[in-house]
């Protein structure tokens, strides 16, 4: 370790043109993943260690901060473009940012044809990172106030929901004899039934299906470290009791719930499921069986959950149970899921008659 100033080690492969530490350029980023406090256990921070994460610039801070790994990418690659268009090359000419300068980036943004949604995201970094930098008193205000951003349909979600046939249909597709058909039903019924992300189903562990009064629930760890617990759904909980049955690991209550049912690289079964391996072996896999992803353009895991969500609503659930319910942080996200208004079969064109 260096005497003068700390070991920042990257949290994750760094890509070019990411914010760094005074002194680097940003074609030779280095993130830091700050230490851990000193407590019993662990050695104090030295005075030079001290000194230098006192030094950290607020946007190495609010970059460090970003606990989701998707978030942080995302805004990484955002932060990124930002930088390489206005000519930054150090962490603190962001506080000579102005509102002009994002105009022209927003400019040259829909230039490139992108997604509305695409210009909006790419300007909510941005504005994260000065909302961060105006409560560390680095800039008097945030620069993307203002600048007007693309509307966004607000209406419906983009992802699509099976119908109820297709559901079921998908539901029967896994073979029943073999085991890994009925680790494949489990996992379907479970995203089915109860709406989970595909990272949250594979953090699922033996010990999350557990009585709560009386009641079979799922332990679900959402997004931001948030836990929620969903009932199980009578035919999702009878797929899980043949499955660990089969599987034989039902008493391996710290040990992930669905696991690989062969390794060929390793051997090495007690380990959670792959999120990938979820959307291609699983529901890509079996949607290509019964003819789904020929029939839904945009076909993947998170159509499950929008399945799930939109039949709840339909079969009038309250829409702020739904939110609590899919561990969404705000009611809007909820909405677009929900298709009461725009059903197909109210269509005026099953009125029409010639």
């Amino acid at each position: 370790m260096s005497k003068t100033k700390p070991d920042f080690t990257p949290e994750q492969p760094a890509s070019p043109g990411l914010l760094t530490l005074p002194g680097r350029t940003l074609d030779q980023p280095a993130l830091p993943a700050l230490p851990e406090p000193a407590g019993p256990a662990s050695r104090a921070l030295t005075a030079a260690e001290f000194r230098g994460l006192a030094e950290v610039p607020p946007e190495l801070e609010w970059f460090a901060n970003i606990r989701n790994e998707k978030t942080r990418r995302a805004y990484q690659q955002d932060v990124k473009d930002f930088t390489r268009f206005v000519g930054i090359a150090r962490p603190e000419e962001f506080r000579s940012v102005t509102r002009a300068h994002l105009i022209a980036w927003r400019k040259e943004l829909e230039t490139r044809t992108l997604a509305p949604s695409t210009i909006r995201r790419k300007l909510a970094a941005i504005s994260s990172l000065f909302d961060y930098l105006c409560e560390q008193n680095a800039v008097l205000h945030n620069p993307v106030d203002g600048v007007k951003r693309p509307k966004a349909n607000n209406n419906e979600g983009l992802t699509p929901a099976l119908g109820d046939a297709q559901a079921r249909a998908l539901l029967n597709a896994p073979p029943e004899n073999t085991l890994k058909g009925k680790r494949d039903r489990a996992i379907l019924a479970t995203l089915l039934y109860h709406g989970l992300r595909r990272e949250e189903l594979c953090k699922l562990r033996v010990r999350d299906i557990e009585q709560r009064e009386g009641v079979l629930h799922l332990r679900i760890f959402g997004k931001g470290d948030k836990i929620r617990f969903v009932p199980v759904a009578a035919k999702a909980a009878r797929l899980i009791k043949e499955y660990l049955e089969a599987a034989g690991h039902g008493n391996d209550l710290a040990g992930p719930l669905f696991r690989p049912v062969k390794n060929n690289s390793t051997g090495t079964l007690n380990k959670p499921l792959n999120p990938t391996s979820v959307y291609q072996e699983v529901v890509r896999r079996y949607g290509k069986q019964v003819g789904i992803n020929t029939d839904v353009h945009g076909f993947c895991v998170h159509s499950l959950r929008a399945t799930a969500a939109t039949n709840a609503l339909e079969h009038n659930a309250d829409i702020a149970k739904v939110q609590e319910w899919l561990g969404h942080a705000n009611v809007s996200t909820t909405r677009l899921y929900d298709k009461r208004k725009n059903r197909p079969e109210d269509s005026p064109t099953f009125r029409v008659e010639y």
